[in-house]
C-alpha cells in the first residue's frame, strides 16, 4: 500500500507511559500502515499488551499521542469511540467468551449491540461469521464450557470480525494452541486478511506464528520501538535482544521454517 494514499491507520507519536517511578515507555513512535500485519514483540515488561491497550483506548498514556483511523484516542468523545470501535476487532489471549451466552449469542452480541439490525439479519450474519472461521450452524448452540480451546479461538475470532472491522487486534492469538492447531489458526488469520483487507496488530511471542504472519515486526526495547520493519530486515538490525530473541536456537528453526516455505534469505 502506498503510504501517500493512505494515511496510517495508527499514528502513535512521543508516547510516554509510566507507573508511579517506573517508565514503560519514553518517546515511543510508531505507525501502522494499511494492510499490514505488524507483529509487536518485546521482552517481558516491556510494555507490548499495555500499548495495545492504550491504542484501543483502554488505558492512557502518560503523555503522547495515539491516534486511530486520524482520531485521537485521547481527545475522542464517547461517542467517537463507540464509532471507532465498530471499526476495530480484537482477540483477547484467552477469548474472553461471556460463559453464560451460548457460541451464537456471543458472535451476535456486538450485533445486537448497534440496536439497528433486525434478529433475522443478525441470524445470518452469525452464520456466515461461523463458516468463515470453519465452524458449522450446529457448534452456534453450544455453550462455551463444551469448546476445545481451539474452538474458543475461533469464536471469539467470529465475534471479532463481526461488525466487518477494517482493523483487528490479536493479543496471543496461537497461545494454548498445539502445533496443529496453531498453524491452522494462522491460515484462517491469513485467508481473513485477504478476504477482509484487514490491516493486523498482533502481540505474540510466538516466533512461527511471527515469521509465518507478519509482514511488518515493531520491536519494543529501550521503552521504545527501536526498529520496525519486515522480517529479515529486523532479523539483521543489530540489537541486544533482536539477536537474543531471533538468533538463538528457537529463532534459527523458526527462520529455516521461513525460508523453507519461500520467505527471505538465510541469516548468517
Amino acid at each position: 500500500m502506498n503510504a501517500a494514499i493512505h494515511p496510517p491507520v495508527i499514528q502513535i507519536d512521543q508516547l510516554r507511559t509510566q507507573f508511579g517511578d517506573h517508565v514503560v515507555h519514553q518517546d515511543l513512535d510508531l505507525s501502522v500502515n494499511q494492510g499490514e500485519i505488524l507483529a509487536l514483540i518485546g521482552g517481558s515488561g516491556s510494555g507490548k499488551t499495555t500499548l495495545l491497550r492504550q491504542i484501543i483506548g483502554l488505558e492512557t498514556p502518560a503523555s503522547g499521542s495515539v491516534r486511530v483511523f486520524g482520531q485521537d484516542i485521547g481527545q475522542a468523545s464517547s461517542e467517537q469511540m463507540q464509532t471507532l470501535r465498530h471499526r476495530w476487532g480484537m482477540l483477547f489471549q484467552h477469548g474472553a467468551l461471556f460463559s453464560a451466552l451460548t457460541v451464537f449469542d456471543n458472535v451476535a452480541l456486538p450485533m445486537r449491540e448497534l440496536r439497528t439490525l433486525p434478529e433475522d439479519l443478525i441470524r445470518d450474519a452469525v452464520l456466515q461469521k461461523l463458516h468463515m472461521v470453519g465452524l458449522s450452524p450446529a457448534d452456534a448452540q453450544k455453550m462455551p464450557a463444551d469448546l476445545s480451546g481451539g474452538m474458543v479461538k475461533r469464536v471469539s475470532l467470529a465475534r471479532a470480525i463481526a461488525l466487518e472491522p477494517e482493523l483487528l487486534f490479536l493479543d496471543e492469538p496461537t497461545a494454548g494452541l498445539d502445533p496443529h492447531l496453531s498453524d491452522s489458526f494462522v491460515e484462517l488469520i491469513q485467508s481473513l486478511h485477504q478476504a477482509m483487507q484487514l490491516t493486523v496488530v498482533m502481540v505474540t511471542h510466538d516466533l512461527d506464528t511471527i515469521f509465518a504472519l507478519a509482514t511488518q515486526i515493531a520491536v519494543l526495547a529501550d521503552r521504545r520501538v527501536v526498529v520496525k520493519d519486515t522480517p529479515d530486515k529486523v532479523v539483521a538490525f543489530a540489537h541486544p535482544f533482536i539477536e537474543q530473541y531471533f538468533l538463538g536456537d528457537r529463532g534459527r528453526r523458526a527462520l529455516a521454517g521461513m525460508h523453507a516455505a519461500g520467505g527471505g534469505s538465510s541469516p548468517t
